[in-house]
C-alpha cells in the first residue's frame, strides 16, 4: 500500500533513486542533533526505490550502491545526506525563515566591539546580504550563525565579536591556589578577586570558555563552589539579559 502525507529523502547513488519515509519536522531535528530517536524520524524503516508506489529497494540495490545489504545502515546515510524533498513554495519559505532566525541569533550574540552595543536584526541581515551568505537548509540556525560570524569578521562587513559573559566563580580558598592559574587566563577582564575561606573572581569571559571551566569544576573541586552566570555583555549592566551558554 503506498504510503501518503510523508516527507520523502531522495539520494542517487550507482545510477538508481533512493527514497526514505520521514516525519518532515523531525529531519531536521534529527539533523540538528535534537532528535535522536530514529524511531520518531523516520514512518518506516524500509528504503524504498519509490515511496508514492510503495516500491522497495532489494538487497541487491542496496549491496550494489551502497556497497551494504543493512537497509538502516543505508536509511541513516540517507537520512544524513539526501535531499529532504519540498515544494517550490514551501522551500522558499522555509529559508526566508531560517534566513531571519539565523540573523536573529548573531544579532543575540553578538555586539559591536567599539560600542558593545548589540546589533539590530536588520543590521544583520544587510551584512548577511553583503557577503552573499547562502542559507543551508540541511544546518541548524544555531551552526550557520557562528559561520556567519566568522564570515563577517574575515570579511570586515562590520565590526563584530561575541558578546562577553559575565560570571562569578567561588571555590575553597585551599583549591583556588591550586587551580587559580588554570581559571584566571579564561578570563577576558577580572572585576573583583575575593580571598577569605572562599576565593571568588568576578569577570567577564568569552561564552566559549563557560564549557572549559565547568569541566575543569568537575574534575578538579573538591568541595564547596560552583559557577554563577551573571548576564552577557557589561555595557549597561541594568539592560544586560541573564542568558545561557552559546
Amino acid at each position: 500500500m503506498p504510503l501518503t502525507n510523508v516527507s520523502i529523502i531522495r539520494l542517487r547513488r550507482g545510477g538508481k533513486r533512493f527514497e526514505i519515509a520521514c516525519y518532515k519536522n523531525k529531519v531536521r531535528e534529527w539533523r540538528s542533533g535534537v532528535e535522536k530517536d530514529l524511531d520518531e524520524v523516520v514512518q518506516i524503516e524500509n528504503v524504498f526505490l519509490n515511496v508514492s508506489k510503495g516500491q522497495v529497494a532489494s538487497k541487491d540495490d542496496l549491496q550494489k550502491a551502497f556497497g551494504t545489504s543493512d537497509a538502516t545502515e543505508v536509511l541513516l546515510e540517507i537520512l544524513k545526506k539526501g535531499e529532504l524533498q519540498v515544494g517550490d513554495k514551501e522551500r522558499s519559505h522555509e529559508l526566508s525563515s531560517l534566513w531571519v532566525e539565523i540573523a536573529s541569533t548573531v544579532a543575540q550574540m553578538c555586539v559591536d566591539p567599539n560600542s558593545q552595543k548589540p546589533y539590530t536584526v536588520g543590521i544583520i541581515e544587510k551584512a548577511m546580504k553583503d557577503v552573499h551568505y547562502s542559507v543551508k537548509p540541511t544546518k541548524s540556525a544555531k551552526i550557520q550563525a557562528l559561520d556567519v560570524i566568522k564570515l563577517l569578521q574575515s570579511k570586515s562587513i562590520i565590526p563584530i565579536e561575541r558578546a562577553q559573559m559575565r560570571i562569578c566563580a567561588t571555590m575553597p580558598a585551599k583549591e583556588g591556589k591550586r587551580l587559580k592559574d588554570k581559571i584566571i587566563p579564561m578570563f577576558t577582564k577580572i572585576e573583583e578577586e575575593d580571598w577569605s575561606d572562599v576565593w571568588e573572581v568576578v569577570g567577564t569571559i568569552d561564552p566559549g570558555s563557560l564549557r572549559q571551566i565547568n569541566v575543569l569544576y568537575e574534575n578538579e573541586v573538591k568541595g564547596e563552589g560552583g559557577v554563577e552566570t551573571l548576564a552577557f555583555s557589561t555595557v549597561d549592566q541594568g539592560d544586560d539579559e541573564e542568558g545561557e551558554d552559546w
